[in-house]
């Protein structure tokens, strides 16, 4: 009986050593994508390089995380990493120069940056104590982000702004619960691929910006 116990505690150790080391790995590489996200930004405002457009970045998008998913095993899964995120950070300049060019526009930026970071820090430290298990939140998620995703498609070509900002509404709440499934998903053991783990948290980081950008924008107008 000793033994058996014996050999579940090691057990059990290893599988806490091999969560913490993901754990530990996913955080470390989401703030250097984080860093270059910023960096090919700043690059892209300095330039002001226009926006590539919905079809191409949606391409880019879908097609350099399908990249990144296939050599996820591999040191070419992290160069596809910091590919899909210094793209994302291209797309993501026009937008902040679009936002800053308005009188308050400073302002919103700032909030937006603001508000995404105290939910991520938040919602993780949170999943990371009490460390519940959000498995049950993945089919809703799936679902409310295709949907979401569908209805934004939708508020685009129809130039829908009252849907467009209904879809912002919701991607900030499917986004915020995102975070705390994904980082559940590591604790409990689900997801052992840093390089996947970084890619969801840094889709629900750049999401959950853009969501608010959008929403703080359309309130400042509307003062």
């Amino acid at each position: 009986m000793s033994i058996s116990k014996s050999i579940a505690a090691e057990q059990q150790q290893m599988r806490t050593l091999a969560t913490n080391k993901v754990i530990r790995n996913t955080y470390m590489l989401l703030s250097m994508t984080l860093l270059f996200s910023a960096l090919t930004a700043g690059i892209s405002m300095v330039l002001n390089l226009p926006h590539p457009g919905i079809l191409l970045t949606l391409g880019g998008y879908f097609g350099l995380l399908f990249l990144t998913s296939k050599y996820r095993d591999s040191s070419t899964g992290l160069a596809f990493v910091f590919a899909l995120t210094g793209f994302m950070g291209y797309t993501l300049g026009p937008m902040l120069n679009s936002y800053l060019s308005l009188p308050n526009g400073g302002q919103i930026v700032m909030n937006a940056m603001g508000i995404t970071g105290a939910l991520f820090i938040g919602l993780s430290m949170y999943a990371l104590n009490t460390r519940k298990d959000f498995s049950f939140m993945g089919g809703f998620l799936m679902v409310g982000i295709l949907v979401g995703f569908v209805a934004g498609l939708a508020a685009i070509f129809f130039e829908m702004p009252g849907l467009s900002l209904a879809v912002s509404a919701m991607f900030v709440l499917l986004m915020a619960g995102l975070i705390l499934y994904e980082t559940s998903n590591i604790i409990q053991g689900g997801e052992t691929n840093y390089i996947m783990a970084t890619v969801t948290l840094y889709v629900s980081i750049f999401n959950l910006f853009t969501s608010l950008l959008h929403l703080l924008g359309a309130m400042s107008s509307d003062d």
